[in-house]
């Protein structure tokens, strides 16, 4: 307390602003994990705690040809010596120099368990034993010392650090790295070794060498567990940015395969490969999970094969699925298909720099060039000193008798070496040498030996100082050096490259085997929670037969037809979703149901990327002749609405294309097909209908991207449930939430202008209740209610009286407490007769 009381007194106390404090210490703390932890080195590819790895197994000796060292004894050097934090950060460090599934060219040998594909752990390190890989010890330390790179102290000071490694390789392309820093982050691919080589050679040999014949050279990158690079743009956008999307593939083939003894053979899907960094039990765990969802429909079984010969997972399918459905859903909805976002920075000069492939490969290039003139300039010094010795042991060998004379006649050794200096015009050090030189170098090899040591010597240093004052010399032997690695550790590329051409014909051969080669007659049917399936004709009637919806009263129904279309297989549906989206499915990708089969859901068909649900789709339309000759009208929810011809909608990509542009709140709620000369009828939630004329005066033409007129005033909390192109001849069904409905005359709804508020058409009896939907049902036919609980009930459309615009309805079904009537529909086996 008294020291403390004494620092007061002398006034040792720094007054400073809190914020310029925290300020300071969290920039401080952010450069350090930037420039001291998360961040690679462009130099030598690698972060301090891989550096400091590989310059503590140096130290100790683990060169490949040495026994295998404990990994604990390793980490223990690295803590104790370099690395002063914790000892599982630098043992997981070392165990992904080991994994060749993380590694394109593992820099250690490892011999023990150091983890799996499927993200087994490691064993601890004192189970499991290291060394220097060869690429390692010839490429990143075969050149280490003080006269290549600069040495730093360590942590306390007691040691010395290299703080980069003479790297003869890239490695930061070659292997690749990732980590997270403050505010920043990095994520480079692996490449393949010859690749990356051959773009060094050809940009010594012209440095003016344009990208597009650089990105030939090094087409892309070549991971580890192989996969296939399926466009082309991302890479490009990395290479020459520093940042791009990479879209990998596994790779998988088409089997039969015979599940048991006496069973039919099936089809299966085979994964030999799967992208980078995927996780191969994590893959398989969600797959499965979507086939248990209902989301992955088609697949039986699927087993891990794989062995120490490589991966191979099985998957097996139903017979009335086709492969090539099944593999395109694999891609879409799981890992199978994931992108690699690629962000190249590295540490340059001290400084986070986001740079491009060419500008990785001229910083290597430049350390490499000046790593040489220090190896070079160190070469040349011991040269000239041994040279300077080996001079002066040939001048005393050629007057060796007066040498002798002189050494004789000397009382002691500093006379002697004055004598020799001044007789001789020696410097000390040959004097030295001279005096230390033994009585064997009179013979006449070592003499011999001396005069083959001068002229080696004088050659070497010939060529040593051709090599640090011609450039072009220095060069030429920084390419030998290259492609010597390239033949001691090249390989064959493991990651297919796709180009645009080989994508599309990939894409046609799909189709193809999906398509039938005959167009055939089906049916196609939608239910009310999103399913679809398709039946044969014959099917479709025996179906029907079994299935009979009792009249008059709710029942408990799963799940119930709401849609039928009789198409050809080559037809395609058209789908809106509520983002005011549009999408194709032809129908021959349509499962064909078996028995009581509920079906696939529809969003399935469509691309994962729009992330829709069930609930989010419109009901279908049918692409047949007869239609794209009409017009599509769109309605949203808050009463905007759009016209747009079917032609359209004649060719739509796997993206989709935009329909409507929709305001954050709003969503699509209808799609309907209609002619120019009907009328269109909306209904709003508050019992108003409003009609007006389909024409262009009243929908005028616009662009897809269009938002689309105010087609009826919503008044808050309501919306719109109604969407019907009528006739003048046609009836109307109108039913509320709570079971009360009528029907009406179209004659007897006034025709108006677009964007009105409409008329009040339907009055309610009780408090809270709202219109719930609107129809158009034929007389004699039936139509079925559906509740917000799951239940239906099938009535004769005679059943509910048709009334005025001001007449009170009547209660046509009685809903239980907290249940509502939400939809009402055209029974389907009525249709279909």
């Amino acid at each position: 307390m008294a020291n403390q009381l004494n620092a007061f007194s002398d006034e040792q106390i720094v007054v400073t602003s809190l914020h310029t404090e925290v300020q300071r210490s969290y920039l401080e703390y952010a450069m350090s994990v930037i420039v001291g932890r998360a961040l690679p080195d462009v130099r030598d590819g690698l972060k301090p705690v891989h550096r400091r790895i590989l310059y503590a197994m140096h130290e100790l000796g683990l060169t490949p040809e040495r026994p295998f060292r404990k990994c604990a004894r390793v980490v223990g050097d690295v803590l104790g010596k370099y690395h002063p934090h914790g000892d599982q950060a630098v043992y997981d460090a070392l165990v992904r120099m080991v994994q060749d599934f993380s590694s394109r060219y593992p820099l250690l040998d490892g011999h023990g368990n150091f983890g799996s594909v499927d993200n087994d752990p490691p064993a601890a390190m004192r189970y499991t034993e290291t060394r220097l890989a060869p690429v390692s010890h010839q490429a990143l330390l075969g050149e280490i010392s003080e006269a290549t790179v600069d040495f730093s102290d360590n942590f306390d000071s007691s040691q010395q650090e290299p703080t980069v490694l003479p790297a003869q390789l890239p490695n930061l392309l070659l292997n690749g790295s990732s980590g997270i820093a403050v505010g920043m982050a990095t994520n480079i691919p692996p490449h393949n070794l010859g690749e990356v080589i051959d773009g060094l050679v050809a940009l010594i040999d012209r440095p003016t060498l344009s990208d597009d014949a650089l990105f030939k050279l090094i087409p892309g990158p070549d991971f580890p567990t192989g996969g296939e690079i399926i466009d082309t743009k991302g890479v490009h956008d990395a290479y020459c940015t520093g940042r791009g999307s990479i879209p990998v593939r596994g790779i998988a083939g088409f089997e039969e395969i015979q599940p048991g003894k006496g069973r039919q053979r099936r089809n299966a899907i085979v994964v030999t490969e799967l992208p980078y960094q995927v996780n191969k039990a994590g893959w398989i765990e969600k797959v499965a999970s979507l086939v248990n969802q209902g989301k992955l429909e088609g697949i039986i079984d699927i087993r891990d094969e794989s062995d120490r010969e490589g991966m191979r997972v099985v998957i097996e399918l139903k017979r009335e699925f086709q492969p090539p459905s099944i593999l395109a859903d694999l891609y879409r909805m799981t890992p199978l298909q994931s992108n690699f976002g690629a962000i190249m920075l590295a540490i340059d000069g001290g400084q986070p720099v986001q740079m491009s492939l060419r500008q990785m490969l001229q910083s290597f290039l430049d350390f490499r060039e000046e790593t040489l003139v220090r190896q070079y300039s160190n070469e040349l010094e011991k040269t000239d000193r041994r040279l300077h010795i080996v001079e002066g042991l040939l001048t005393a060998l050629d007057s060796i008798d007066e040498v002798i004379e002189i050494l004789r006649a000397a009382p002691d050794g500093p006379t002697a070496k004055v004598e020799l200096c001044e007789r001789f015009d020696l410097s000390e050090r040959q004097a030295d040498a001279i005096l230390a030189m033994p009585l064997r170098r009179l013979v006449g090899l070592e003499q011999d030996n001396l005069l083959n040591e001068f002229e080696e010597l004088s050659n070497l240093k010939e060529s040593l100082e051709l090599l640090l004052s011609d450039r072009k010399e220095r060069l030429k032997c920084l390419k030998k050096d290259l492609r010597k690695l390239k033949k001691s550790f090249g390989d064959e590329r493991r990651t297919r490259l796709r180009s645009d051409s080989e994508r599309e014909e990939e894409e046609t051969r799909l189709a193809t085997l999906t398509a039938k080669a005959l167009e055939e007659d089906t049916v196609v049917e939608v239910t009310r929670k999103g399913y679809v399936r398709r039946f044969t004709p014959r099917a479709y009637q025996r179906q029907q037969s079994k299935q009979v919806l009792p009249t008059n009263k709710f029942t408990e129904q799963d799940d119930i037809p709401v849609q039928t279309e009789f198409a050809w297989t080559t037809h395609n549906l058209l789908v809106f979703s509520q983002e005011g989206k549009a999408f194709s499915v032809m129908v021959n990708d349509i499962p064909m149901a078996q028995r009581q089969s509920k079906g696939r859901p529809l969003f399935n068909l469509l691309p994962d990327a729009i992330g829709l649900t069930p609930d989010g789709l419109l009901p279908p339309i049918l692409l047949d002749q007869s239609v794209m000759a009409r017009q599509v009208i769109l309605v949203t929810a808050q009463g905007k609405i759009k016209r747009l011809p079917m032609t359209e909608f004649e060719s739509i990509t796997a993206r989709g294309l935009v329909a409507i542009k929709l305001k954050p709140e709003d969503h699509l709620a209808y799609a309907v097909i209609a002619d120019l000369d009907q009328d269109l009828v909306l209904a709003s939630s508050g019992g108003r209908l409003l009609r007006f004329a389909i024409d262009p005066e009243q929908l005028p033409d616009t662009s897809r991207s269009a938002q689309g007129n105010q087609a009826i005033r919503v008044i808050k909390g309501e919306a719109v449930v109604g969407c019907v192109p009528i006739q003048d001849n046609s009836k109307l069904l109108l039913m509320s939430e709570k079971g009360y409905g009528k029907r009406m005359q179209v004659a007897t709804i006034n025709r108006s202008g677009r964007g009105g508020i409409g008329s009040q058409s339907f009055k309610f009896s009780q408090n809270g209740d709202r219109l719930a939907t609107l129809l158009e049902v034929p007389e004699g036919t039936d139509f079925t209610v559906m509740t917000s609980q799951d239940r239906a009930a099938r009535l004769p459309v005679n059943r509910v009286p048709v009334q005025g615009r001001s007449q009170p309805c009547d209660r046509i079904l009685t809903p239980t407490r907290g249940e509502t009537i939400t939809d009402i529909l055209v029974s389907v086996d009525r249709v279909t007769e």
